[in-house]
């Protein structure tokens, strides 16, 4: 009864709670899962499919990451983009060894629209679990509805570029990869890619916190983009269909 009140509540104000069994069950199901994400990326990578990369929101490049070995393993050229600074740095760290890797502490958004990001208080963090280092979002709710008290809280000012520019400052005309954690930004940033560059790749967003009216005109767009698209755990993996043999491997 209490949760049904808090649910109600919650909704009025504009917050959607998730309940933290589908998702602490969703991660265990996905881990351990005939088809998962690892799965997928193991095979694109041994067959030489991903071969030009752009992670948008890669954190410190260690933390529930699922291209941080292949990359490694492959040295595959990359572009890896993290607004958080203190994230941004350890990122750098993680791959200190690897030749291959652009490095861009920048907040991609449409039209420059995110001048800061919301994330936890450094000295607060011990208070939560390790998910908490991916919750920098450019809105407040989504801090709240994981659990997290308003007062550990504060702002970043972070750079903003569009991809289209980021894309165009390192001369990047194709991608095989582009891979998106930006917690509830993923739409945005996907509707802009798909309606403003001609690049025919594999995405690979997170979709669980994408707002359902957003997250509808995202898929029709994927549609009229000619796009077919499935999902893997928290993910949505999106093959343009004359790409969709890359998919085709064997389960052993």
């Amino acid at each position: 009864m209490l949760l049904k009140i808090l649910k109600k509540v919650a909704g009025i104000f504009g917050f959607k709670l998730i309940d933290k069994n589908f998702v602490k069950n969703n991660r265990l199901l996905t881990g351990d899962s005939l088809i998962s994400m690892k799965a997928l990326l193991r095979n694109l990578f041994e067959n030489n499919k991903i071969n030009r990369l752009l992670q948008i929101g890669a954190n410190d490049g260690k933390r529930f990451d699922e291209v941080n070995f292949f990359i490694k393993k492959y040295s595959t050229f990359c572009i890896l983009v993290e607004p958080i600074k203190e994230y941004f740095e350890e990122l750098k760290k993680n791959y200190s060894n690897q030749k291959n890797i652009i490095f861009e502490n920048q907040c991609i958004s449409v039209n420059n629209e995110i001048p800061f990001l919301y994330k936890v208080n450094q000295s607060k963090t011990y208070f939560y679990d390790d998910h908490i280092k991916g919750l920098a979002s450019f809105d407040q709710k989504h801090l709240i509805k994981h659990g997290v008290k308003k007062n550990h809280i504060i702002k970043e000012k972070v750079t903003g570029i569009s991809i289209r520019d980021l894309l165009k400052k390192h001369s990047m005309n194709n991608l095989d990869l582009l891979m998106i954690d930006a917690e509830a930004y993923d739409s945005q940033i996907v509707i802009d890619f798909l309606k403003n560059l001609n690049i025919r790749t594999l995405i690979i967003f997170e979709y669980i916190h994408i707002q359902h009216n957003a997250f509808i005109e995202l898929l029709t767009l994927l549609k009229e983009k000619d796009y077919s698209y499935f999902s893997i755990g928290e993910n949505v993996i999106c093959v343009p269909n004359e790409k969709k043999p890359i998919l085709s491997f064997t389960i052993n």
